[in-house]
């Protein structure tokens, strides 16, 4: 999978596309990833950090 992410950002980055718009893409994936495991591990705690995480990150935008 880390490949994959490899990759990616580097097409994307071959095609023009700026560095921060790969990283903040990368980094949702990684995020929706995390989300998903730990909704199927039962982590509310977890999920509860990502969403504070999630809502901080974007009130500084």
């Amino acid at each position: 999978m880390l490949i994959a992410f490899l990759m990616l950002g580097t097409l994307l980055f071959h095609e023009g596309t700026p560095v921060g718009e790969i990283l903040a893409l990368l980094g949702g994936c990684g995020a929706t990833g995390a989300g998903t495991l730990a909704l199927a591990g039962g982590g509310r705690r977890l999920i509860a950090v990502l969403v504070e995480a999630a809502v901080r990150s974007g009130v500084g935008r």
